[in-house]
């Protein structure tokens, strides 16, 4: 009897260090630096961290490598809960575009999807240019002419640009910048004739009169503010619908009692009225999606976006820059 209790008081003893998690404050990595999307977005959540997990989160950049050595420490840290970290679109381009330590979207654990980022196509407001089709038809007359600014090679502003040329069946010239703020600079200063990015980099000069947006490259419009009235590509006749995401990601095999944990405090924290103002202050929806969920998008867009980077050329085009 006495070993039939004492078994009892292990499993209770267990199930009590389970409830009791976290006990200690947890790291989430950001592997960009601080002041980008990724950054606001954690240090959104970290103000109700307490509130929903009863322990604060504390936000670490870890920067370099084209966001690479911070996917890296996420990916190797112990799988105890202590350690997460906010991933984007680009945890699954860049083992796509060369050999990486881990192939992430298969060594790490979607936790949940936080925000959704459209793409929209911007140009300086004095161009004469009112919809897509007035930039294509431009662009068609004076084949070579026009340029496009992007964040870097094989970042996502440069896939949905190419994939433009090839839908609409324009030449332009891709010119690399590095980041979004660098690319936005160049479209202000007249360098580039057009860019694409997410309505938390350009809002401020949309609302200031400097920039105007031609197209959504969404299913359907925004509804975010000062973006609610933009066309979609598809509704001026283009096939084109790319957007990128933000999501909260932890090392693989973490044990299933610290993952239900994180995912109930997650779910508050998004849902947390500070955390919706906060969002929509920079510019970012909210399109919250479950570990399931989330995960089948990772599986989906690896196959997605290795068929895009072939057909637009861009995986060539790294590989030619990396000789």
């Amino acid at each position: 009897m006495s070993i039939i209790l004492g078994g009892c008081s292990n499993l209770t003893k267990e199930s009590v260090i389970a409830r009791q998690y976290p006990t200690k404050p947890i790291n989430i990595i950001v592997p960009f630096a601080a002041g980008g999307g990724m950054d606001l977005l954690a240090r959104a959540l970290e103000k109700s961290s307490h509130k929903h997990l009863g322990q604060p989160l504390v936000v670490v950049n870890v920067t370099g490598g084209a966001g690479t050595i911070g996917m890296n420490e996420i990916a190797g840290a112990k799988p105890d809960g202590y350690t997460i970290g906010v991933a984007g679109t680009s945890a699954i381009l860049q083992p796509l575009y060369g050999e990486t330590r881990y192939h992430y979207a298969t060594a790490l654990e979607p936790l949940v999807q936080v925000v959704s980022l459209p793409m929209v196509v911007a140009i300086q407001a004095d161009k004469p240019w009112n919809s897509v089709n007035d930039l294509v038809n431009y662009a068609k007359e004076h084949p070579g002419e026009i340029k496009f600014g992007h964040a870097g090679l094989g970042s996502t502003s440069h896939i949905a640009g190419e994939m433009l040329g090839k839908e609409a069946g324009i030449n332009v010239v891709q010119v690399p910048f590095k980041g979004d703020m660098e690319s936005l600079t160049a479209l202000l200063g007249g360098h580039v004739q057009f860019i694409f990015g997410n309505p938390a980099v350009i809002k401020e000069h949309v609302k200031s009169g400097k920039v105007k947006i031609l197209g959504v490259a969404e299913e359907t419009r925004l509804t975010i503010p000062d973006f609610e009235n933009i066309p979609t590509f598809k509704e001026q006749g283009i096939n084109l619908a790319f957007n990128f995401w933000i999501g909260i990601v932890a090392p693989k095999e973490l044990p299933v009692s610290e993952k239900e944990r994180l995912l109930a405090g997650l779910k508050e924290m998004i849902n947390d009225s500070e955390f919706k103002k906060s969002m929509a202050d920079i510019g970012m929806e909210i399109k919250y999606s479950g570990s399931e969920e989330f995960g089948d998008r990772w599986l989906k867009d690896n196959i997605k976006l290795t068929k895009i980077i072939k057909e637009t050329g861009i995986a060539d085009i790294i590989k030619a820059q990396k000789k």
